[in-house]
C-alpha cells in the first residue's frame, strides 16, 4: 500500500490529522502525521522535510496552508505524487504569500506583547468553530495542540520553486473554499473529489474522507 506523509497547517496542530491517519493506517497505508513548525517559512519548512520518511514513493497529503510547502518538498527530494485536501497551492511566483491580504488586515494588531498571534481557534466568531468542531472533547484537543505563531511569520512569504505541478497529484475539497483550485486541478486533469462540509471535515467525518483520499489515489495512480 502506499506511503503518506499528511502534513497539518502551520496554525494547527496534528490533531486535526490523527482520526483520518488511523482510518488509513487501517487500510493497508503506511501513514506518517507531519506538522509543521517554526517561525518563519524556513523554519517550518524544514521542520516538514525532517519528519518525512525516506520512502521515494511517498505521497504528500498537504491540508490548508502546509498546501503552500508542497512545491519545496516535491524540488527538494523524490516523490510519487500529491493529494491536496481543501489545500491552498503554491505559487503562482516564486514565492507564495502565507496568507491573503484580507486575513493579515483582520489580524493586524491582535499580536501580545511577545509578538504572538492568537492562537487559530480564536480567529474566528464561536459559531464559524461550532460548524467545523465535532464537539467540545475534539474543540478541546484542536485547542491544546495548536501552536502560538509570530505576527511576523503571517506576513512573510514561502519559496516557491516552479514547475510542481507536474507532479502526479488529486484534489480532496471540502464544499467551496477551494473553488479556484479545484477548477485547475481539473484543468490539469487531476482526479477531483468534492465532499460538502467545513473545513475540518476530516474531524467531523474521518471515514468519508480517508475513503476518499483512497479513492483519489487509486484514480490517480498513486495506490
Amino acid at each position: 500500500m502506499t506511503s503518506l506523509a499528511l502534513l497539518g497547517s502551520p496554525f494547527l496542530g496534528p490533531e486535526v490529522w490523527t482520526p483520518v491517519a488511523h482510518r488509513l493506517s487501517d487500510a493497508g497505508h503506511e501513514v506518517t502525521v507531519a506538522a509543521g513548525r517554526g517561525d518563519s517559512p524556513e523554519e517550518v519548512a524544514r521542520s516538514f522535510a525532517g519528519a518525512l520518511p525516506g520512502d521515494d514513493r511517498l505521497v504528500l497529503v498537504p491540508h490548508s496552508n502546509a498546501g503552500l510547502y508542497a512545491a519545496g518538498l516535491i524540488a527538494s527530494r523524490p516523490l510519487g505524487g500529491v493529494v491536496f485536501v481543501d489545500a491552498g497551492y503554491p505559487g503562482p511566483g516564486r514565492t507564495t504569500p502565507v496568507a491573503p491580504p484580507e486575513l493579515v488586515d483582520q489580524l493586524t494588531g491582535q499580536a501580545d506583547a511577545d509578538g504572538l498571534l492568537p492562537p487559530w481557534t480564536q480567529w474566528w466568531p464561536a459559531e464559524e468553530l461550532d460548524r467545523v468542531l465535532p464537539g467540545e472533547e475534539t474543540l478541546a484537543a484542536v485547542v491544546a495542540g495548536q501552536p502560538r505563531v509570530p505576527s511576523s511569520y503571517l506576513a512573510s512569504r514561502v519559496t516557491t520553486p516552479p514547475g510542481w505541478e507536474a507532479v502526479r497529484g488529486a484534489y480532496l475539497a471540502f464544499g467551496e473554499t477551494y473553488a479556484l483550485e479545484v477548477d485547475l486541478a481539473r484543468e490539469w486533469e487531476w482526479p477531483v473529489t468534492v465532499l460538502e462540509g467545513g473545513h475540518l471535515h476530516q474531524l467531523v467525518d474521518p471515514d468519508g474522507v480517508a475513503r476518499a483520499i483512497g479513492d483519489l489515489l487509486a484514480r490517480a495512480g498513486l495506490d
